[in-house]
């Protein structure tokens, strides 16, 4: 028997500055089956609440990373055990770095994506607001997300814009969103039959809802206008520029019928002549 122990803790040369024994193999070995049995305890908690789909993606990030970690382990557990690795250190932290570096983008995009599939900021079929740019959400990937604008373009979102942006979710709370229409009448204009031409103007879209109720907002006494907003319900936003766009015709029809006119910027010039001597 102690032989064998001894056997087993004899030291083997694997280089010059680099040996081991069987007993920090079989440490090494044991060490590595707990921490993969830990890790993958910490993928089911954290995909426990996931869809399938995002499940099978964070499961492909996941194994990327577990071979990483693993490699981080196998460094320390043979330092701890007296084995001579500083080489390897010094050669794994040029190695990450440079990779690091070069694929900094691409690390981002796809942290970011996890970050998607963990918190459910983004779900398909969501309308967002990134950027100025305004689409569907078709297809979240690890790297990009793609969304479809309404002219049928196809956004692709690198991922890490979440992170550095702010993302405006139209549809997280539901499809039905508040919408408006903004409109300036002369001075002088009557405005209580305002505020009832653009109420009938918007009720009589059939893309606008009842419910939360149609309302007019006197917004400011403008330089040349009075300015209104009339704030309406739609249960599609994504289509919201066409009954946007009726609404506008159907207001203009209706001023034009009461003589209530919308004014164009003016200015009042005066000239004082300098008297001759």
């Amino acid at each position: 028997m102690k032989d064998f122990l001894k056997a087993l803790k004899e030291s083997y040369k694997i280089t010059d500055n680099i040996s081991i024994s069987i007993m920090d193999v079989i440490i090494l070995v044991v060490v590595l089956v707990i921490a993969s049995v830990i890790l993958r305890l910490i993928r089911k908690l954290i995909t426990r609440n996931l869809p399938y789909s995002d499940k099978q993606k964070f499961k492909v990030v996941f194994s990327y990373g577990r071979w990483f970690i693993y490699v981080v382990i196998m460094l320390i557990t043979l330092h701890t055990l007296g084995v001579n690795v500083t080489g390897i250190f010094a050669a794994s932290a040029a190695l990450l770095i440079g990779i690091g570096l070069a694929l900094q983008t691409l690390f981002q995009d796809i942290i970011s994506g996890v970050f998607i599939l963990i918190d459910q900021t983004v779900h398909v079929g969501d309308i967002i607001e990134i950027d100025g740019k305004v689409g569907r959400v078709e297809e979240i990937k690890l790297r990009t997300t793609r969304a479809v604008t309404i002219d049928n373009k196809v956004l692709i979102i690198p991922n890490h814009l979440y992170l550095t942006n702010i993302l405006y979710n139209w549809t997280q709370n539901g499809t039905i969103t508040r919408d408006s229409v903004s409109v300036g009448v002369a001075y002088g204009s009557d405005v209580q039959l305002v505020k009832k031409l653009l109420l009938q103007a918007a009720n009589s879209h059939p893309d606008t809802l009842s419910e939360p109720e149609t309302a007019v907002v006197f917004t400011d006494f403008g330089d040349s206008s009075l300015n209104f907003k009339v704030v309406f319900t739609l249960n599609d936003s994504f289509k919201g520029q066409f009954p946007r766009s009726d609404i506008r015709f159907e207001i203009d029809r209706l001023f034009r019928e009461h003589n209530i006119s919308i004014p164009f910027p003016q200015r009042d010039i005066h000239i004082i002549s300098k008297p001759k001597e």
